[in-house]
């Protein structure tokens, strides 16, 4: 028994093999066919446009963000009549305009010979200002001063690049006990 058992057995596993052999064929016959049948379509690529260099040209003239630029364009505006620049850019300017508007507090008013004055805290020093006096980076001119605020003209430029006047307000700053 031990030898028919050993033939049978092994004869039982060629059957399968046997199979896969033949079948390992036609999958080789259908995949030759199939590569006779397909045409594949490549397009051919172009031919790369010719590059013509151009010569840079704007070396010698204004840099669009140079400080001359600037001037010259603030220079033009000043002469216009009707310019709102005009006045403030030919005046003398006061120490609170080398400060932006937001890093002042009001922290009181006082008001001496019956004209108002505020107290303005500007890098832990207070400062005393009346009405006509300029602060802030936006050419700011305090138009009117009360017990709890301050309020000024500004004269910035819109998206248009227009020169507008805008009113902005510091309110009195109470400390926190």
């Amino acid at each position: 028994m031990g030898l028919l058992a050993t033939s049978a057995m092994l004869l039982a596993m060629a059957l399968p093999l046997a199979g896969c052999s033949d079948e390992q064929g036609e999958l080789t016959q259908w995949m030759e066919q199939q590569k006779r049948e397909v045409k594949p379509s490549v397009q051919p690529l172009s031919a790369p446009k010719k590059f013509n260099p151009q010569a840079y040209t704007q070396l010698a003239s204004v840099e669009p963000f140079s400080t001359q630029k600037l001037s010259v364009a603030l220079k033009q505006e000043a002469r216009q009549p009707n310019s709102l620049l005009a006045a403030e850019i030919n005046r003398r300017k006061e120490p609170l305009e080398a400060y932006p508007l937001d890093s002042m507090s009001m922290v009181g008013s006082v008001s001496k010979s019956g004209r108002p004055y505020a107290l303005l805290r500007v890098d832990n020093l207070l400062y005393q200002v009346k009405q006509g006096d300029y602060l802030g980076q936006n050419y700011g001119k305090i138009t009117k001063i009360s017990e709890t605020d301050l309020s000024l003209r500004e004269i910035v430029q819109d998206a248009a690049g227009e020169w507008i006047e805008r009113t902005s307000a510091l309110q009195l700053q109470e400390k926190a006990r």
